[in-house]
């Protein structure tokens, strides 16, 4: 015979885990005392074993019992997040996002999973690109949010996290050791070429271009397969690669922020619900 849990019985079950007494875990649910009792007693009968320990101060969990928290807690978790979706009315779209091809697929997937369990209805539209072009962006209104690298003076956008630009070489290679040191760089010029080459050129580090790409996939195609060192945000080194030290004569090149600007035409609740979603997709990383 199948066991069936009540979800009822698994809500009282918390209560008393976690009041570690009976009469105020019957206070926290709105039951009398008896009637608690008897839950815990239907809920021992369905999983054939004893769940508390009754003592002079209270109850406390058996081995059993203890096994069956952490389970009863995502169960109720779940069940509270779906009710909570389904009496959520469907939001409006379409959202406009911008950002750097580095966060697509560590934050911005994980972002537009949470988003979609509750908003599937929403069109989204995503622009991966430079920070200039996504400011340019938004100030045409062509985005409603964009995350974008600041590396001089606060605008006052919101901080999602700090990520440093620092040098990256592969584990496999000691091309660090190399002079003339070969780099890889952004074809675009920018504050890339400009930071990361001021940070050689203050060390004495002579250099030369072995690589130049126009997106970051590019750069970190580069350093793992050796060919070249290459500037990159320290949350996004490659697998097999790593960053360069001071002990080693490099250091951090910039004190990047990664922060978050929002049109301050985009009022609807789906880029609010958005902008939540990439918040803790980024505190998440962190």
């Amino acid at each position: 015979m199948t066991t069936r849990l009540d979800s009822d019985l698994l809500r009282t079950f918390l209560a008393v885990a976690e009041s570690g007494n009976f009469t105020r875990a019957a206070e926290g649910v709105g039951r009398t005392q008896s009637a608690i009792s008897m839950q815990i007693k239907r809920l021992e009968q369905v999983v054939g074993d004893v769940l508390f320990t009754r003592g002079a101060r209270g109850v406390t969990l058996t081995e059993r019992g203890a096994e069956l928290v952490g389970n009863a807690r995502r169960i109720v978790a779940l069940l509270d997040e779906t009710a909570s979706s389904m009496r959520t009315a469907p939001l409006g779209g379409p959202v406009r996002i911008g950002i750097p091809e580095e966060y697509g697929q560590p934050v911005l997937s994980r972002a537009l999973g949470a988003f979609a369990k509750r908003h599937s209805q929403v069109e989204v539209t995503v622009r991966f690109g430079y920070s200039v072009t996504q400011l340019a962006a938004l100030a045409a209104g062509e985005l409603d949010l964009a995350v974008v690298f600041e590396w001089q003076f606060p605008s006052g956008a919101e901080v999602l996290m700090n990520d440093p630009t620092v040098w990256v070489t592969s584990i496999h290679h000691n091309l660090h050791l190399e002079r003339p040191l070969p780099v890889a760089m952004y074809t675009r010029h920018g504050w890339s070429r400009e930071y990361a080459l001021r940070s050689l050129e203050q060390r004495g580090i002579d250099y030369r271009f072995a690589y130049t790409s126009d997106t970051t996939n590019g750069l970190s195609l580069a350093v793992t397969a050796g060919l070249a060192l290459a500037p990159m945000a320290r949350s996004n080194i490659p697998p097999d690669c790593r960053e360069l030290t001071e002990v080693e004569g490099f250091g951090p090149i910039d004190t990047t922020r990664v922060v978050m600007h929002r049109n301050p035409r985009a009022n609807s609740e789906a880029v609010d619900a958005m902008a939540d979603a990439i918040r803790d997709a980024f505190h998440q990383r962190r």
